[in-house]
Order: C-alpha cells, then structure tokens, then sequence
C-alpha cells in the first residue's frame, strides 16, 4: 500500500508510524520546529524491532542547527530520510551512501529537477491545500502533473487528500504514492494534545488559514517562502499579514509564548489542511488507511 504518513512535526511520533508500518504503509517520524536529537530518540523505541520499514522526516534549519540530528536518524537505519525546506542538498548523498532513500519536497518542475539532479530518489509534490508548512505555488494536482512531467524518480502526492476520490484521482494523474498528513492527524496513535484533536474534528475546511504569525511570533527561522496552513484563531486573525507589526511588538510575543506553555487551544496553532473537514472521529491509522485505500481501489489494503 503507497500510503506514507507526513512527517508532522508535534504529531508523527513513534506510535503512528509503527501503526502506519502495521497497516501495510510506510510510517514516518517528524522531527518539526522542535526537532533534536533528544525527541528523535524519544522517538525511535516505537519502531525498533518493528516488522516493517519506517522514515523520518526532518527540516532543512532545524539540521543546521542541530547537525547531529542528521546523524542520529541515518544510525537508526530508516528505510528513507526525507530533508524538506532547504536549498542545500547536499544531505541527500549522505543518506543515498548510507544505503537508505532520500525523499524531499518539491513545488515546482524546476524543483523536482534539481532534487533528482541532487540524487534525491523519491519526490513529495506538495500542493498549496496541505497542511502545516509549504510553497503555496500550486493546487496539487496542476503541481503534479507538472512534476511528472519532468521526474525520472517516484513522486508522492501530497495536500488535501482526504477522502478515497482524492487518492484515486492522484493515482489517476500518475503518482505512485500518497504522503498523508491532516486525515491521520487525529488517529489514536498520534501526538496530538486532546484539544488538539477535538480542534480538529470541530474544523471545516474554511476554518484553515495561510499564515506566517506564528513563525514569526515565535521567532522560527522558517523561510518566508513556507507559511503554514493552520487552523484559523483569534491569534492568526489579528496578526496574518501583519508579521512585520508582530515581530516588533514584544508584549505580543511574550503573550503568545504564554499562551503556548499553557496549550490554550483558543491560541495554539494546530496544522491543518483543505481535508480537514473529513477528520470525524478519533480512530485507528489502520481504519483510516484501509478506507482510503479501499475506497480508491476496491482492493483491501495490506
């Protein structure tokens, strides 16, 4: 089954990705904003010994600025590394020597093909509808097929596949997988604070919103090319596309900061894609995965 869960930073931890492996997928292991070696670790005992392979997935500053970090997840032996948000690539010859794949996301044919020139063998195409960080190029299946056009290497689809109609209609157009984040955001086996998961299943899909406010409120490093589609609050109402009053505003950020350390779900910004609106219940990986694949192809997964 080509299903791989997103690696989302604060919600694939250890405990989904070895469900995502038992249900017949590749699991993931995010390593988000908040990624270092201690979390990896924390991390990686779910999946030892695990009877399956499994990825981890990683942000191109957050390695340079914990370089080991690379490191830790290329001696856990994962079947594939993906480095996402980053110009350099130089990481993916590491990865490729150490005999496990090297994935990243891509926005554009003119990323795909620096990325395969790079060595990178598995290509994420990430349309604007996904959830959490990303390029807002494109809606993913114009993306899509603009990245088939030019990729010699498999391309994962990902943004906004929720239902079984969204996985057929990507298989459909060409690639050979899913990467899969808000529809298993809420699964049982997640990260998720509970808030976190009612947010969820509380949301429509135009209750998600482009934003940098928080990235910048938290003064994160992330590129501005990447803002994040998050669950819309009273925080991101006030402050989207005005990043540049918030990064001024130091009484703003000290209360954002306090707002976090309380996990005030009115505040906490809760990643989210255009699918969110599906998001019903709290179940199983397994049961999510086994009706999408199902759903788009009439055969049972495994």
């Amino acid at each position: 089954m080509p299903l791989v869960n997103a690696p989302m930073g604060g919600v694939a931890g250890g405990r989904l990705a070895a469900a995502v492996t038992a249900a017949g997928g590749l699991g993931m292991i995010g390593m988000g904003s908040a990624g270092s070696v201690a979390a990896l670790e924390r991390e990686l005992p779910h999946v030892r010994g695990m009877d399956g392979p499994f990825g981890i997935g990683l942000v191109d500053w957050v390695v340079a600025r914990e370089p080991r970090l690379l490191e830790v997840a290329i001696e856990a032996r994962p079947a594939l590394i993906s480095v996402s948000f980053g110009t350099e690539l130089d990481w993916a010859a590491r990865v490729a020597d150490a005999g496990i794949v090297p994935a990243t996301q891509v926005y554009s044919g003119q990323d795909a093909r620096r990325a395969q020139d790079a060595g990178i063998s598995v290509l994420v195409a990430r349309g604007v509808e996904g959830g959490g960080h990303g390029a807002v190029n494109a809606p993913l299946l114009p993306l899509l097929d603009e990245v088939l056009a030019v990729a010699t290497v498999p391309v994962l689809a990902a943004g906004g596949i929720g239902a079984p109609r969204d996985l057929a209609a990507v298989l459909r157009a060409g690639a050979s997988g899913a990467w899969l984040g808000t529809c298993l955001a809420a699964c049982s086996e997640s990260l998720l604070s509970d808030a976190g998961r009612r947010a969820l299943l509380d949301a429509r899909g135009t209750d998600t919103v482009l934003t940098r406010a928080y990235d910048v409120g938290m003064e994160l490093p992330w590129p501005v090319r990447f803002p994040a589609r998050v669950l819309r609050t009273g925080f991101t109402d006030r402050w989207t596309g005005r990043e540049e009053d918030l990064a001024a505003d130091a009484v703003a950020k000290h209360a954002l900061t306090a707002a976090l350390a309380a996990n005030d779900p009115a505040v906490a910004p809760i990643d989210a894609g255009s699918s969110v609106d599906l998001v019903t219940s709290v179940e199983p990986a397994a049961r999510v995965l086994e009706r999408l694949w199902s759903g788009a192809t009439g055969s049972v997964a495994g």
